[in-house]
């Protein structure tokens, strides 16, 4: 997960008042806020939908048959929940927690509210989605800014994708280089996740929680977790992919991200999230999983 460490050096940057960010993993040199300018990490792309939060990224999503006036979630990681107990679920909750919404070309234009955490896991995937007090309507109006559908498939390998961070405002783009049936890191696995090619997306601190979008589109096939940060295997921060045949496999750079379309299986008559349908195929609450 590309959080903790990265926490720690947010606040060591908070405590000496610097105008210096030192970006995550610990081996990533210190960005000058001057050189790494908002039109040269944005340029080319567009950050409607693009939320940031205080120590991750996230999106503004909706399915594709939502109605404009259902309440608007927010994906994101679960690790930008807590670092969630392996194979537990997060139940359904009254949360207070709020984020920056982006318009077009990065700028900040405002806030929104989540009132409920919909779902948190770091099990099979790495996903938190919150439910906001603000409609889809609400933020159109407010804002000028739209959400980002959720794809019901998969992405393909090879597909082109972008990874967009509100939290840097900054985007990558490369492609999706293969889909690795375990990913561990630490005491967690993830199932079916997918790596991205290189180079390209070697994504930092703070891109957790990115929605990952198919290249042009407006469409969030995935959403961004991990990357490997020193060659290491199966550690927190140095992921490794665990094949069929049970072969691991760990390589420096090499980042992740987790598939979403499972959303669609967990709706309710409305068309509504709801991890208690009987089709769904999440973690969930009170249903611990090991592997």
């Amino acid at each position: 997960m590309i959080l903790t460490k990265f926490l720690a050096l947010v606040a060591l940057g908070c405590l000496f008042q610097s105008s210096h960010v030192m970006a995550f993993p610990k081996i990533g040199r210190v960005i000058d806020v001057h050189e790494d300018s908002l039109e040269k990490r944005a340029h080319a792309y567009d950050f409607r939908g693009i939320v940031a939060l205080s120590n991750c990224s996230g999106s503004i999503v909706r399915f594709d048959d939502s109605l404009d006036t259902d309440q608007a979630m927010v994906l994101t990681n679960g690790h930008c929940i807590s670092m969630i107990t392996p194979g537990v679920a997060l139940p359904e909750q009254v949360v207070s927690r709020s984020f920056s919404v982006l318009n077009k070309t990065g700028r900040k234009v405002g806030r929104v509210n989540a009132e409920r955490l919909l779902y948190g896991a770091m099990t099979k995937t790495d996903m938190g989605l919150y439910r906001l007090k603000e409609t889809y309507q609400d933020i159109q109006a407010s804002f000028n800014v739209s959400a980002l559908t959720l794809s019901r498939e998969a992405p393909a390998v090879d597909a082109p994708i972008e990874v967009i961070s509100g939290y840097w405002v900054r985007g990558y783009s490369c492609a999706i280089e293969s889909i690795v049936p375990t990913l561990e890191e630490g005491d967690w696995y993830f199932q079916d996740s997918l790596r991205y090619s290189r180079p390209g997306c070697a994504v930092i601190g703070g891109t957790s929680g990115s929605p990952v979008l198919a290249a042009g589109t407006r469409t969030v096939v995935a959403v961004n977790n991990t990357i490997n940060e020193s060659g290491a295997k199966c550690e927190e921060n140095n992921p490794c992919e665990i094949a069929a045949d049970g072969t691991v496999f760990a390589a420096k750079g090499y980042a992740y991200a987790q598939n979403t379309f499972w959303l669609y299986s967990c709706r309710n008559a409305a068309g509504l999230f709801d991890v208690k349908a009987d089709s769904c195929g999440l973690l969930k609450p009170g249903a611990a999983r090991s592997h």
